[in-house]
């Protein structure tokens, strides 16, 4: 008998049913669909063979789509528009996305405006320009087409279609200017400010914390706009930074309805009809074995409990994992809302659950003295730590103790003292325990496990909030004896997968990819080192490579390059195994109250044990789901701790710490504080004016002038310049003497040997068309004057200078009421007209000793040519493109110059020599009889100031020689900016 589905497709035309039963995929639509339609695979086999572009139109008309079928098939193509296979043109043609050079990725951003395109095949990511970015935000999805490269040689990508907007909701801060109301959201990797619409929004201040509900996203031509739908409060009101985490990276933190509700019908204890599973397994009773949990001390949910006890030569380990199975189950509103959470998040001061409190902290949880459903891995492990037999089985339980890993140690310890007899008959059990994790132990050295020696940190908060002190976790043997019963029951899980042929989620830990191994390699051989293994190294030689270098200074150096040449651990059901651990396959099956690829293998093995299969889906999407929950939840960890030491390191901006470099960029150092175990950055401007390199491989920033170089785990002094709540930045000064400072210091004795005093002659100057007023300090100015002075020689026809007026740092002298300086002498012949003179310095002998050092001034010339430069060995030489910089800015307009006088004057001003020769020791001989003759000056130059000269136009010269000696240059200053 045909059903309605088969009479509707054979009422299609004859060869349109034979075109559609074409369809590779046929049989697969027919059986999952009502309406089948051609597949995603068929149509784009059409469309390759069609080979030009297809209106929907031709499409329809080709398949002979009905009128209810027409709906479907508009699913599918948009389907296959948002997965990038298919792009429609701006004409509305259907093209293959392959056929066009498009390239699909993810989007990411930065906060300076320009971000990168991930592609989905793997291949190098695309540099996106700030303009670009307009067009779309932080993890949109978008198809791209390269268009070249840009100037650091990287791939620049340009924005053809958006595929998918991720962002429905952002959160930030409120800000208003000029009556518009926008958000600064707080991921910085969105650079763009989201306006907010006057609309159907709720109120808020202007500094507040929202939550917007994005109303249209970013085009080329448009804003982002939204509407708050959520205020926070204040940002500063305590644990904000949670609730910011939680909103920023869309960490799901309110149960459903659904899920309280079936929470709470959950029974808290265990029932009759409990011991029997609903799979049909029936449990065994395990509530007489003095099974204990050892957890933290604010641990709230306990999902393991461990005893062992001797069997033979060797050893009986079972390791009891809390049932959440039984209690959460497939496609429930639970299971849905433990999917969508992946795994518990672990704030300061703050849990965000993966299953309500009334499973984790509940009924699920393996509390001391209550029976609790569990399931059971129970090992046979011999003397040399090797599991020869293990079974597993659901049970039920009842928990003798809940220790403490502190607990634990000081018990092991000391086995009679104060914390021993207070667990007098378990102590005995736990000694017991202690053997056979050293059993463990030397199985794992044997196997070439890596066992990094990583430090965690806790913080410590007083009544207000605040941290008081951030604290070292120190990590005993109870910790380890815990994670090696743990490893071991993993290890069984995946192996009773495994051996079933039964698809599950594995941890997989894969070696180092061939550039991070090539980049390690020629670390280790600067420091005359190997790692053994060729292209594809075990995880013992890793081992063995770090306990060759235990002992060396250098060690915590190598262990971080060891670990930073791995990649990240994942959940995939492929059993690739585990690197670190050196297990050919590894699962995760200890942890279900937290983690959801745990509670699907506890699924796995109920399946196998009753015969079955356990189908979830999708494995692959589920274990890509869950390695993105995992990483997301360690983003929003990173972020609030990050935040809380930023709030906590406020108080003490400007104080010096010793710090150790915990990581190398290009563009600075990343410092952790010693005691405080704060992390900030030392920014590549901060090491010195010197060009830096950063070496990749090495990690190391390097200066190519001074040969300075910085590294992982190099110990500097620095001082806390900045902190800022917003970005969650620590920024460090370097207080130690910078490294051009030494080298300057060692090169002034070879640049500038110690000489006799006395005018140094500079090169001609670039002309430039504005004087430089510099300040030199008056001991400086005392210190020339001092010494001896050679004569001067022949002055040469000087180029066009300009007036440089030298101004000592002290005190000037003191004027006469007429304005003058006192005592300064008149100039010789002042009667007859200067012409081409040179200034003469008058002998010390002669000079007036009443007199006090006037104020180095240069007179200026009549004419545009002057005496030659004398340039003092204080102050270095300004290269041409330093003098460059003091050329006028486009548009800068300078003062006209006085026109020159019809008549020379018959007192000129006195020449002086350049920022050296003091008003009161002119020549006291005509200008034109002297050019010739040079007395021996009184002071030497050496005061002046080596900047370039700067050509002026001609001025008018003073009327009397008195005034020549005071008067200001009149000439354009450039001053000094403000700091």
């Amino acid at each position: 008998m045909k059903t309605k589905k088969t009479e509707k497709i054979a009422k299609l035309p004859r060869a349109v049913l034979k075109l559609r039963q074409a369809d590779p995929y046929y049989k697969q639509e027919v059986e999952r669909y009502e309406h089948p339609l051609p597949s995603r695979a068929y149509l784009l086999q059409i469309l390759t063979e069609k080979g030009a572009p297809m209106f929907p139109e031709e499409l329809v008309a080709l398949f002979s789509i009905q009128p209810y079928e027409a709906d479907f098939f508009s699913r599918r193509i948009n389907a296959m528009v948002r997965e990038g296979e298919v792009m429609i043109n701006r004409k509305g043609a259907i093209c293959i996305a392959d056929k066009l050079d498009l390239i699909k990725g993810r989007v990411h951003g930065h906060a300076d405006g320009f971000g990168f395109v991930v592609p989905d095949d793997g291949s190098a990511d695309l540099f996106i320009g700030p303009k670009e970015m307009h067009k779309v935000l932080h993890r949109d999805r978008v198809m791209v087409r390269e268009i070249g490269v840009d100037r650091r040689g990287r791939r620049e990508g340009k924005i053809v279609e958006v595929l998918e907007h991720v962002n429905t909701r952002l959160v930030g801060r409120l800000f208003a200017e000029r009556g518009v109301r926008f958000i600064r959201p707080e991921e910085k990797r969105i650079a763009q400010e989201i306006l907010v619409s006057p609309e159907d929004g709720l109120d808020a201040e202007p500094g507040q914390v929202v939550s917007v509900e994005l109303l249209t996203q970013p085009s080329k031509y448009g804003q982002a706009i939204g509407r708050i739908v959520e205020v926070l409060g204040n940002y500063a009101d305590p644990g904000m930074e949670i609730e910011i985490a939680l909103r920023k990276h869309d960490l799901p933190h309110v149960f459903s309805a659904e899920a309280e509700a079936q929470a709470g019908k959950t029974p808290q204890e265990v029932r009759k009809k409990d011991w029997k599973t609903p799979e049909g397994l029936k449990r065994e009773d395990l509530r007489d074995m003095p099974l204990v949990t050892i957890d933290g001390e604010t641990a709230r949910d306990f999902d393991d409990a461990v005893y062992a006890e001797r069997s033979g030569k060797g050893w009986r380990l079972v390791v009891a994992i809390a049932d959440v199975s039984h209690y959460v189950r497939p496609k429930d509103a639970l299971d849905q809302t433990g999917y969508e959470r992946g795994n518990s998040v672990y704030f300061p001061r703050r849990v965000i659950p993966m299953l309500p409190e009334a499973l984790s902290n509940g009924i699920c949880s393996l509390n001391p003295a209550v029976e609790r459903c569990c399931m059971v891995c129970d090992m046979q492990v011999d003397a040399k730590g090797e599991v020869r037999q293990y079974r597993f089985y659901p049970a039920v339980m009842l928990s003798k103790a809940r220790y403490t890993y502190n607990e634990v140690w000081e018990i092991l310890q000391d086995p009679k003292g104060p914390a021993a007899k207070k667990r007098k008959g378990l102590v005995a059990d736990l000694q017991t325990l202690y053997d056979l994790f050293h059993v463990l132990l030397k199985a794992r050295g044997k196997r070439g496990a890596i066992d990094f020696d990583t430090l965690e940190t806790q913080m410590v908060f007083n009544e207000a909030g605040k941290i008081d002190r951030i604290v070292p976790v120190t990590r005993n043997d109870a910790h380890r004896l815990i994670e090696e019963c743990m490893l071991a029951a993993n290890v069984c899980a995946a192996d009773f997968l495994g051996s079933h042929d039964h698809t599950a989620l594995y941890r997989i830990h894969e070696g180092p990819t061939e550039r991070k191994l090539e980049n390690l390699r020629r670390f280790l051989n600067e420091r005359g080192l190997s790692l053994g293994g060729g292209d594809e190294p075990h995880a013992k030689d890793y081992a063995g490579l770090m306990a060759q270098v235990k002992e060396r200074p250098d060690a915590g150096l190598l262990q971080t390059m060891l670990l930073r040449s791995m990649q990240q651990a994942v959940y995939s059901p492929e059993r690739a195994g585990h690197f670190g651990l050196a297990y050919e396959a590894y699962t995760h099956f200890t942890s279900p109250i937290r983690r959801y690829p745990d509670l699907l293998v506890h699924r796995s093995i109920k399946a196998v044990l009753c015969g079955t299969a356990y189908k979830p889906g999708k494995w692959e999407e589920i274990g890509a789901h869950c390695s993105q929950t995992e990483r997301r939840a360690d983003e929003a960890t990173r972020d609030v701790q990050s935040w809380l030491k930023c709030y906590y390191m406020l108080d003490r901006i400007g104080e010096v710490f010793e710090g150790v470099v915990s990581a190398v960029t290009s563009f600075g150092l990343f410092v952790t504080l010693d005691g405080l175990f704060v992390e900030g950055l030392l920014h590549i401007s901060e090491l010195g004016t010197d060009y830096f390199q950063y070496n990749e491989a090495s990690h190391t920033l390097r200066g190519e002038r001074s040969g300075k170089t910085y590294g992982l785990t190099d110990r500097i002094t620095i001082k806390v310049a900045r902190v800022d709540l917003e970005t969650s930045k620590i920024d460090f000064v370097l207080i130690e003497q910078r490294p051009e400072q030494q080298l300057e210091q060692a090169d002034a004795g070879k640049r500038h040997p110690r000489r006799k005093a006395g005018p140094v002659p500079v090169p001609v100057p670039v002309p430039v068309p504005v004087s430089v007023s510099v300040s030199v300090p008056a001991t400086q100015v005392a210190e020339v004057e001092t010494k001896e002075a050679k004569p001067a020689k022949r002055a040469r026809k000087p180029a066009a200078s300009p007036a440089v007026e030298v101004k000592p740092a002290a005190k000037p002298a003191k004027r006469k009421a007429g304005g003058e300086i006192a005592k300064a002498p008149a100039v010789a012949n002042p009667g007859k007209p200067a012409r081409k003179t040179a200034t003469q310095a008058k002998p010390a002998s002669t000079a007036d000793k009443s007199a006090p050092p006037a104020e180095p001034v240069l007179a200026k010339s009549s004419k545009a040519k002057s005496a030659p430069v004398q340039a003092p060995a204080l102050m270095p030489k300004r290269p041409a493109q330093v003098a460059a910089l003091f050329l006028p800015k486009p548009g800068q307009t300078l003062p006209e110059a006085p026109p020159a006088p019809a008549k020379r004057p018959r007192k000129p001003a006195a020449k002086a020599l350049e920022g050296a020769v003091p008003a009161a020791t002119v020549a006291d001989k005509p200008a034109g009889k002297s050019a010739g003759k040079a007395k021996p000056a009184a002071k030497p130059a050496k005061a002046a100031v080596a900047a370039k000269p700067k050509p002026t136009a001609k001025a008018t010269p003073a009327p009397k020689a008195k005034a020549a000696a005071t008067a200001p240059v009149a000439s354009k200053t450039r001053s000094k900016p403000k700091s």
